[in-house]
């Protein structure tokens, strides 16, 4: 028979024990915690106050409210990096997750020496991104790489300047970019591709299902959790584009290559830097906001797209969301009014934002009734 000194004793046996693993897990976590805590989560509410101070680093920040955000709407530099970061991200988005996705389908089949090709399409993404830079502008030399002296045999009596011409220095960097990074991007694919049952797949084919049917109704399906994570991961990685920039072109020709995080640079750190900490730090914390609404909306996007029954008027709202908000970076970047100027525009593609959202709710609260 059990006495109660006996029970007392277990429960604090048991209340030892607990407290033991408790601290053994902290233990674990601390490391990592901290590190996250001194350098990611202090810089980032440190930047919110920042950004709205005149500092230079060495001296007290001296609140001066909007002034900055004031001074980066009329700065031509900071419009035109905000067009340029744009125009990188979005064909980077696109081709790096199509190229991705065909290549992780393409190796997910049984081939011989497929794990070398796997291989070999990641390699470039853990490849130093300064030899990386180094060798693709020897590819892409005007007069004497290899790129330009192909399309010349194949008769293009022009060829771009690439990466010394304001107009295509841009793309340049985009197919460099697409080819470092599609590798990883492709991991992630092989990886959702293999959860998917191959069952599904040989009785799609006993039923006579085409390979565009099968990839249309089982393999873009079983995807979708793993497409939503790469396209999120994959447009704030664009959004913050500096690297490659900085040892490809170094912003150039003239302000072609000027992004975000390439202002940034250069009013703190860079060659020229004039050392404004708090006018950069409200460039930063726009780019902050520019990611957090991509991200907010491939959040809605997929939430809308897993919902077994929707209205078919239920892309509408996205798609005038989109084009508002396209006309309103065009606005900022060339100060062209489009009717409702920049800031109206930016209002619509929230409107369009929140009508989204709140049909999203009203639809998946019908669903679960």
């Amino acid at each position: 028979m059990t006495t109660h000194t006996d029970r007392s004793a277990q429960r604090h046996r048991t209340n030892a024990l607990r407290r033991r693993n408790t601290a053994l897990g902290w233990s674990f976590i601390a490391p990592n915690f901290v590190g996250f805590a001194l350098l990611t989560m202090v810089p980032i509410i440190l930047l919110f106050y920042m950004a709205f101070t005149d500092w230079n680093a060495l001296g007290t920040p001296s609140w001066v409210g909007i002034d900055n955000f004031e001074r980066l709407a009329r700065n031509s530099d900071f419009r035109a990096a905000m067009a340029q970061t744009f125009y990188y991200a979005i064909p980077h988005i696109i081709l790096t997750g199509v190229l991705a996705l065909g290549l992780a389908i393409l190796l997910n089949q049984k081939l011989r020496g497929v794990a070398f090709f796997r291989a070999a399409a990641f390699f470039p993404y853990i490849t130093s991104i300064v030899a990386i830079a180094i060798v693709w502008n020897l590819l892409f030399s005007p007069n004497y790489g290899p790129i330009n002296q192909l399309l010349n045999f194949f008769g293009v009596a022009d060829p771009p300047g690439w990466t010394t011409s304001s107009d295509w220095a841009m793309p340049a960097v985009i197919i460099v970019g697409t080819w470092r990074e599609m590798g990883y991007y492709m991991i992630l694919f092989l990886a959702g591709l293999q959860t998917i049952p191959r069952e599904l797949y040989e009785a799609a084919k006993v039923d006579g299902a085409s390979g565009w049917q099968r990839f249309l109704h089982i393999t873009w399906p079983g995807l979708r959790p793993t497409t939503f994570f790469v396209t999120v991961i994959l447009a704030i990685e664009s959004f913050k584009v500096f690297d490659l920039i900085q040892v490809m072109t170094d912003g150039g020709p003239g302000t072609s290559t000027y992004t975000i995080a390439y202002f940034i640079f250069q009013k703190t750190l860079g060659p020229y830097s004039t050392g404004e900490f708090g006018y950069a730090s409200a460039a930063s914390l726009i780019l902050f906001f520019i990611c957090l609404a991509m991200t907010v909306l491939q959040f809605v996007v997929n939430q809308q797209t897993e919902l077994a029954s929707k209205p078919k008027w239920w892309p509408l709202p996205l798609v005038a969301g989109l084009i508002c908000f396209a006309i309103a970076i065009v606005a900022f970047s060339t100060r062209m009014s489009f009717g409702l100027g920049w800031f109206g525009w930016t209002i619509a593609f929230v409107i369009c934002f929140g009508l989204m959202l709140t049909m999203t709710k009203m639809w998946a609260r019908r669903i679960i009734k």
